[in-house]
């Protein structure tokens, strides 16, 4: 039966076409590390997407808003994780590492936020997470010591993957806040008002930069026309259906996808070579965090017994 075949296999297209579009966002990293500064094209990429968003959001915001005022400061909090500090670190790790790098770290968002969810959620701890980070682990230190492990304690690890893995973990942060608030609003309406937060704290960085720093360029328009419109809001909108109909633990295996279609562009686009600690301690460190999303056997946590109190003699 083809047709219920096709029927089935289509939500998988929405995930599949966000992280495509996620990966693009990733060579935008690379391609603005030495045009505009990090701030600025934060700052403009949010200006363009709260104006496309405005276009279609505030009516129905202003119908809602006696839902929307009272998580106004919750969703402040996630517009600066999710919109301002993972964009603003991302960009600044482009200057000193590859496109191929920065998928990965980014890939391991569901691994953090699975470990965050047991701090902060108080989540069961599960085998696989154990297996998975302790995988994950050394296959991130295989990856970014370039296959020399010993590098660590010689300093050799490049800044910028330091940066994209504290990216990674403020967007983990931002997956387990978002669960644990339950603002309970529409996607679009969320994502508006995180995002003009966002606008409000990078206008303030803004004013620190030089003017020549703060306005874009002729090379940096287009980056921040694809960053505002299609990563900043065509992005959120099949990956929020992709939620719909997947359900978000389903969703979250297809970041798995985006070290693929990164390579495949940056060795497209930049030139960027695979090398065989690519393809092993990237291997390894996905590996580790489809274990952790596969693997869902309790960790068996051992008690210790207490003995029984003597009688007293008194």
């Amino acid at each position: 039966m083809p047709a219920p075949s096709s029927r089935s296999a289509l939500p998988s297209l929405f995930p599949i076409v966000a992280i495509a579009l996620w990966s693009g966002n990733v060579m935008v990293s690379r391609l603005s590390a030495h045009t505009i500064d990090p701030y600025a094209i934060t700052f403009w990429r949010l200006v363009l997407a709260v104006a496309l968003m405005s276009l279609f959001v505030p009516a129905a915001a202003w119908r809602n808003r006696a839902a929307i005022v009272p998580q106004l400061p919750k969703l402040a909090f996630l517009g600066l994780l999710a919109m301002a500090l993972f964009q603003c670190l991302s960009y600044e790790a482009a200057k000193t590492t590859t496109a191929t790098n920065m998928a990965i770290m980014t890939a391991l968002v569901p691994l953090l936020t699975m470990l965050l969810s047991v701090a902060l959620l108080g989540e069961t701890p599960t085998a696989g997470m154990a297996a998975g980070g302790v995988l994950s682990f050394a296959g991130l230190v295989w990856l970014i010591t370039g296959g020399n492990p010993p590098a660590l304690l010689a300093g050799g690890v490049h800044p910028g993957d330091l940066l994209m893995l504290g990216a990674g973990a403020a967007y983990a942060l931002y997956g387990v806040l978002l669960r644990r608030w339950h603002v309970g609003l529409p996607s679009w309406q969320s994502t508006y008002f995180q995002a003009i937060a966002a606008l409000l704290v990078m206008l303030i960085l803004m004013l620190r930069l030089p003017l020549a720093d703060a306005l874009p360029n002729r090379a940096s328009l287009p980056l921040i026309a694809y960053a505002g419109s299609l990563a900043s809001v065509v992005l959120p909108f099949f990956w929020m259906q992709g939620v719909k109909h997947l359900g978000p633990n389903r969703c979250s295996m297809y970041m798995n996808l985006l070290p693929v279609f990164t390579a495949v562009l940056a060795v497209g686009c930049f030139g960027e070579r695979l090398h065989a600690y690519h393809l092993l301690g990237g291997g390894v460190a996905l590996a580790g965090v489809l274990l952790a999303q596969t693997w869902r056997a309790p960790l068996p946590v051992r008690r210790v017994a207490t003995m029984p109190r003597e009688p007293s003699c008194d």
